[in-house]
Order: C-alpha cells, then sequence, then structure tokens
C-alpha cells in the first residue's frame, strides 16, 4: 500500500454552492496559489502529530488506495497532462464538467449505464459512479433490497437473481492514470478517519446530578447548551437496545430510511458494511406508536418534562425521532424546527457535536435571506476537511464535544448543530417548548412565510393559531405574563448608545427637533 496522496487543494475547495449540497471539483484555477496536501495512510488513526502537520488526513484501515482507480489532481501536477485518460475516452463529452457529467448519467437506468460502462475506460468510471447506483437502488427497490458490497451489485443482484457478488473474482479491466478532483474527493470522505485535532475540543459546560431549577437559570434561561451526564441511569434502553434485541422486536415493522422505509435486519445488514461519504440514517418519528416497547423504554429526562406543544395532542408537530446510524453517519449544519429547543440522548455509541450560537452562522454555511433554504457542504467529512480550521482562531468559537452513551446533549433554540457518529450508534432525540422559549416559537409560527418555514405538520398556516389558542384556554394568562417579563427583561439590558441618548429628553442631553 503506498504511503501517501498527494492531492491539490485550495481555500476555495468545496465552497458553498448555490444549490442545495452541491460539490464543486477542485481545480488549479480556483485559486492562484494551490498547495499540496498529503494524505497519510496511518495504523495508528489517532498518532498524534505536530500542529505543523495540520494537512495530513489519515485513511481508514479498511481502505485499500491500490485499488482505487481514481486519482486527484494534483497528481497532475509533475506529470505531462495528456497522460490524464480522461478526455480521450470521453469524446466531445470531455467538454462537460466532471459535476455535469455525473448528473446527465443520473437520468439514465441502469441496462443504459451498463451498456455505458462498456465504450471506454473513461466512461466505465464515470458510469460505476456509485451514487448513480444508490439513486437507482433507493428509487426503483425502495427499502425492498439486500446490500451487497457495494450499490452496482445491489442493483444488479436485484435485476439479476442469477448474479452472485460473493462469487465475482477480481476484475481484470486495468484502469490507470484517470484523474478527477470531483470524483476522487468522495471516495476520500468516505475512507478518511476523523483526524486527532476535529475530536480534542471539548468545551461544553458537563453537569451530573443538576438539579431542575439550576438547569433552567443556568442553561435554558441563558439559552446555552449543557452535557448532563447521569440522568438515563434507569433507562431500560440502555440495557436492551442492541442491534439483535431490535432487530427481533421490530420484525417486519419498516422505519424511514432517508427517502425509503425499511426493517431494522434490512437497515443493520447495509449499515454493517457500507462505505461511502452520506451513509442513510435511520430516523423515525413515528417509532414509539409503531413498537409501543421502544416508547416505554425511555423516559423524558426531568430537565425536559414541560412540553407546551402537548397541549395540541395528536395535533402537535413531529417531536421525537429514534436515530440509528453507522460511523460517518449524521446531520450536517442545521436549526432545530420551529424554533424549538432539544435534547439528544445516547444509548449506543458516541458523536460528535459541534454548535454555533443563533447569531454565528457556521463557517461554509450559507442560509437564503428567508431561512428557508441553506447551502451547505456535500457531506459532513467534507466540512471537517474544508471548514473546520476555519473557526480554530474565532473570538467566539464554537461549542464542542464527545457524547457518549448515556450521556445528554442540550440543544438551545436557534444554535447550528452538525453531528457525526463516530461509531456504530442508536440515540432517541426530543424537540419541545418550554415557557423560556414559548414567546420565540410562537413569533416563529406566525411568519409570512410559516408555510416554508414551518415543518412535522401538514396544517403550516394555521399551526400559530392553533397553538396559541391551545395555550390561552390550559394555561390562561401565561402568554401575556411571559410577554411582560421579556419586556422589563429588555428594558433592563437595553444599553443606550449616544444617538438613543441624545434623542432622549430625559437623559438631560440633547434632543434634537425637526
Amino acid at each position: 500500500m503506498p504511503g501517501a496522496f498527494n492531492i491539490l487543494s485550495t481555500h476555495n475547495l468545496s465552497k458553498s454552492r448555490k444549490k442545495k449540497r452541491r460539490r464543486r471539483p477542485i481545480s488549479a484555477t480556483n485559486s492562484a496559489s494551490p498547495k499540496i496536501v498529503t494524505v497519510e495512510i496511518k495504523t495508528n488513526a489517532y498518532e498524534e502529530e505536530e500542529e505543523e502537520a495540520d494537512v495530513g488526513f489519515n485513511l481508514k484501515e479498511s481502505s485499500c488506495s491500490q485499488s482505487h482507480i481514481i486519482q486527484p489532481l494534483g497528481n497532475l501536477l509533475l506529470l505531462d497532462p495528456s497522460t490524464n485518460i480522461r478526455n480521450p475516452g470521453l469524446g466531445n463529452l470531455q467538454i462537460l464538467s466532471d459535476e455535469v457529467l455525473v448528473d446527465i448519467l443520473g437520468l439514465l437506468g441502469g441496462r443504459d449505464l451498463g451498456i455505458l460502462s462498456s465504450v471506454s475506460k473513461s466512461l466505465y468510471v464515470f458510469s460505476t459512479h456509485e451514487p448513480l447506483w444508490r439513486n437507482l437502488v433507493l428509487e426503483e427497490l425502495k427499502g425492498e433490497f439486500l446490500f451487497y458490497k457495494s450499490w452496482r451489485f445491489t442493483y444488479i443482484s436485484s435485476v439479476n437473481p442469477c448474479f452472485s457478488p460473493f462469487s465475482t473474482g477480481p476484475s481484470t479491466l486495468c484502469i490507470r492514470n484517470f484523474y478527477s478532483d470531483y470524483l476522487f474527493q468522495s471516495w476520500l470522505c468516505a475512507n478518511l478517519e476523523m483526524k486527532p485535532e476535529w475530536l480534542q475540543r471539548d468545551n461544553i459546560e458537563r453537569r451530573r446530578r443538576l438539579s431542575l431549577e439550576e438547569f433552567v437559570n443556568c442553561f435554558e434561561e441563558l439559552n446555552k447548551p449543557v452535557l448532563l451526564e447521569g440522568c438515563l441511569e434507569q433507562w431500560p434502553a440502555l440495557e436492551k437496545w442492541s442491534k439483535d434485541r431490535l432487530v427481533q422486536i421490530c420484525g417486519d415493522v419498516k422505519f424511514a430510511v432517508g427517502p425509503v422505509e425499511m426493517t431494522m435486519e434490512k437497515y443493520f445488514g447495509y449499515s454493517d458494511i457500507v462505505k461511502e461519504e452520506r451513509p442513510l440514517y435511520l430516523f423515525d418519528s413515528k417509532f414509539a406508536e409503531k413498537i409501543t416497547e421502544l416508547g416505554t423504554d425511555y423516559d423524558v429526562p426531568v430537565y425536559f418534562k414541560e412540553d407546551l406543544f402537548s397541549v395540541l395532542g395528536k395535533g402537535r408537530p413531529d417531536y421525537k425521532w429514534i436515530i440509528i446510524g453507522p460511523a460517518g453517519s449524521g446531520s450536517s449544519f442545521h436549526v432545530d424546527p420551529n424554533s424549538t429547543s432539544a435534547w439528544n440522548a445516547v444509548i449506543r455509541g458516541s458523536k460528535k457535536w459541534v454548535m454555533f450560537p443563533p447569531e454565528i452562522v457556521p463557517p461554509g454555511v450559507h442560509p437564503s435571506p428567508d431561512g428557508s433554504e441553506v447551502a451547505c457542504p456535500v457531506s459532513i467529512m467534507e466540512w471537517f476537511m474544508n471548514f473546520y480550521g476555519a473557526s480554530r482562531n474565532w473570538k467566539k468559537r464554537p461549542i464542542e464535544c464527545v457524547c457518549k452513551a448515556g450521556e445528554v446533549v442540550f440543544v438551545p433554540n436557534g444554535w447550528w448543530h452538525l453531528v457525526i457518529n463516530l461509531e456504530d450508534s442508536i440515540a432517541i432525540t426530543q424537540n419541545y417548548v418550554s415557557r423560556r422559549n414559548l414567546l420565540n416559537v410562537l413569533d416563529f409560527l406566525k411568519r409570512p412565510n410559516a408555510n416554508e418555514l414551518v415543518s412535522g405538520t401538514k396544517d403550516r398556516v394555521n399551526l400559530h393559531d392553533k397553538f396559541r389558542a391551545a395555550i390561552e384556554a390550559a394555561l390562561p394568562g401565561t402568554i401575556d405574563q411571559l410577554a411582560a417579563k421579556a419586556k422589563e427583561k429588555m428594558a433592563q439590558n437595553k444599553q443606550l448608545n449616544f444617538w438613543e441618548s441624545v434623542a432622549d429628553a430625559n437623559t438631560g442631553g440633547f434632543k434634537f427637533s425637526f
């Protein structure tokens, strides 16, 4: 196995796109001063390195660079550009960028991709690009598939029952000198280990046996994250929720997995062996209705018992989810729906969290003016590779932590957060509304573009009026009391600047009249 790859990188690598979650190919034209970055393959993924060696990336031990036929364009720097077999094998299609060409191939079916792959080595590389076959499997087979080695083999075995991916030997096709940053980065993100420095920072406040009053005064009122320890000790789920147990009790019941639904058995069959840039995430809001035992195996921690959305009964927006995923899966930067706060409890595995306060948009993330769309890197690993370092020297650094089994992270409303599973993980999360957050939620629900912003319910436009009426009926006077308290607090905290003071006669200063 070779010791290193040399890849061309720039400060503009994978920066925000106009379309959501799109990758921009790395190109020497992106920057006036490109630099070489070394991707090192090490036996110990957590070997300590000097700060100056910050550009090194470690590949997973299961990765085999010799078997990967695509090389980054940086490897072509000292070679004759004509050695790149990409263009000769594409003919007139060579004028298209790799991204555009993949988009076009995404319009084809499996049979057409198979035929195209036999035309030339270049078209073979593009036609066997795994995301193309992943889309075909999910679109045509939905959740009714057994994952075999790769998405391409999975698709072929489904349409040709006689095909056995386990009996296929190594390919006799020899492809060399194919260079593409766009295709290579997808593979790289799927095979990278998390760098040690990405895991080192743990600056969240950790508290054990915190009283409810302390939680409200020190964290919820201040809209401040906290990691809570020792509050899940009575959960049966901590002991019971192994993969085998979940498969047993869930049987043939299907759960939401990305755009499809799958049984636990089929999902674990996929997640146990998959190695891709964006693994599918089991994220189901109806799990307790589907399997009653799952809903009784945990209890809401005392800090989050007050949930005012409960006054809507079954008409409330979706608010609780079971979350299951392999290492590398997770959620890219987002703000929780409907201006709610949230808690996330890890039952198995561990999760890396990165959180930014509401007033700070994470680097590489670009929300639209109305907040309805967010442009961000294609994958979580891509964000760490290209943007994590940008926040290391900020005055207001992000809140970070690794949350392990038995621990809970409190996510205040409005906070941007990214979460990546460091190992196979199972978790429960719930969004909620307390008195500390009620006014924020009501303001959010009555925004003019509520039909685009509100989520988790079909009745987006009328949710504000229904919720407000239900609160006033169940808790008369609560909204007015909270509004008065908020107004009083705002007045106490207000600091007058010069122009405010000169315009106020009560200050004894100047007062302008026109």
